[in-house]
């Protein structure tokens, strides 16, 4: 398997032992929900009645359903192992890391503590800085949105981002010089009902 995983990792260009991987991996899942959740027990009697009358199963998974999770633990494995620790980011910016650690506290940079230091997403920075727009569309997030949603925002085409006649990634729009107003704008609905 180590060889099959370090093949994966080499074609998705992240440069990380498989082993590290793995634990990478499992510490994302411990931060999930339990493997088998019942998801009845998060509601209060009325709100389970309303929710299975609108037609909604609250049952536990069978053991035969596909785990809704991994794809989460992937995708926050991903995210961890590809950020830039404060040294890095300092490095790309052209600043100091007590600069960097400013820019955390103040929102104008996305980040998270991990193991005593701060970790970085790569996709708010460029080959010699940050990308242009990000204070303007960070300062739009609500501040309870954990990384990996925002990593997924700035990452996924939007349907009003259009660049070439295409839905563009608000990373992508960002990159070409678009206003980072409607970017604000939909950053703030996130985590907001649909």
């Amino acid at each position: 398997m180590t060889a099959a995983l370090r093949t994966v990792l080499a074609k998705a260009g992240l440069r990380v032992d498989p082993d590290e991987f793995l634990t990478l991996v499992e510490d994302a899942a411990r931060q999930l929900t339990p493997a088998d959740p019942d998801p009845a027990a998060y509601f209060d009697a009325a709100s389970r009645r309303a929710l299975t009358d609108a037609g909604l199963d609250l049952s536990p998974a069978g053991s035969g359903e596909p785990d809704h999770r991994a794809r989460t633990v992937a995708a926050l494995a991903v995210l961890r192992d590809s950020a830039l620790n404060a040294a890095d980011a300092a490095r790309t910016v052209g600043v100091d890391t007590s600069r960097i650690r400013h820019r955390l506290l103040s929102r104008k940079l996305a980040g998270w503590k991990e193991r005593g230091g701060w970790r970085l997403p790569t996709w708010q920075f460029t080959r010699t800085g940050v990308l242009p727009g990000l204070e303007t569309v960070l300062g739009s997030v609500p501040p309870d949105q954990p990384a990996l949603v925002v990593a997924a925002f700035m990452t996924t085409p939007q349907p009003d981002l259009v660049l070439d006649g295409a839905p563009a990634t608000p990373r992508q729009w960002l990159l070409a010089g678009g206003d980072p107003g409607p970017v604000a704008r939909l950053a703030s609905a996130l985590g907001a009902p649909a």
